[in-house]
């Protein structure tokens, strides 16, 4: 599938260069690596190589999304795991949304993934589960920037279609069903209040994924977009600890 419109400005993905562990950091459903850009670029200033995927469809016109399929955006983040792959010797997968529930999958695939964090991530959306299927309305309306910080604003579409509404619920589905396999370390982290992902997403994960080593940190005062809102500190911090912890590790193995 050729896309049809040009890369907005500031939803271009994004490349760091820098030591030998990798942080692989993807963006969610109708959105943009606008949304991941001030995590990477922490990231990045704090020594690691960094890539930030635009997934297929994404970033341009929601029309480019509604021809594109999770098959697509699994491999538009497969092709940034292989960027960091040549790169580093060890990489981290975290991703917002959609971004998690692809971060879960690529944890599930690639079992040399040292750690992950999804942040609020999907795995079963019901009011989505009920659209699957439906050929009208063509498109809804956008589901971007559930943001409790005044004046942030998400770059993602203005409208949402339902056709990749199927898509996105095909990947839950799949995910869902193999939650056991991850077996990577795991920092979870999850909005007290989300309107677009209900928080037992994030506790249902918990629950089932197989990591010796898992925890999982509520954000009290951001909603879904947490990596724009008020906790996006809390985020970075915690996820350079998370890397920071599993590198020592590694070291005394």
């Amino acid at each position: 599938m050729k896309e049809r419109y040009p890369v907005l400005k500031e939803a271009e993905p994004f490349y760091f260069e820098g030591g030998k562990t990798g942080i692989l950091v993807v963006h969610g459903f109708t959105g943009s690596t606008q949304s991941m850009r001030p995590l990477g670029e922490a990231y990045a200033d704090a020594g690691y190589t960094v890539c930030g995927p635009r997934l297929k469809g994404h970033g341009t016109h929601y029309e480019d999304m509604e021809q594109s399929t999770y098959q697509e955006w699994i491999a538009s983040v497969e092709e940034g795991y292989e960027w960091l792959k040549e790169r580093c010797e060890e990489v981290f997968v975290t991703g917002l949304s959609m971004g998690g529930t692809l971060t879960l999958y690529m944890a599930q695939k690639y079992k040399d993934i040292k750690g992950i964090v999804p942040i609020n991530a999907a795995v079963d959306i019901p009011d989505m589960s009920a659209m699957e299927g439906a050929a009208e309305p063509r498109f809804l309306d956008a589901i971007g920037s559930d943001i409790h910080a005044e004046g942030v604003q998400e770059l993602a579409y203005e409208k949402t279609p339902v056709r990749s509404i199927g898509e996105i619920t095909a990947l839950m589905r799949t995910v869902r069903a193999h939650l056991s396999e991850v077996t990577s370390d795991a920092l979870i982290f999850v909005s007290k209040v989300d309107h677009v992902v209900p928080p037992d997403n994030s506790r249902e994960i918990f629950q089932k994924i197989s990591s010796l080593k898992k925890e999982i940190i509520e954000l009290d005062n951001s909603y879904h977009v947490a990596t724009l809102d008020h906790d996006q500190s809390v985020i970075i911090e915690q996820t350079l600890a998370f890397v920071r912890r599993r590198a020592q590790a590694k070291k005394h193995s």
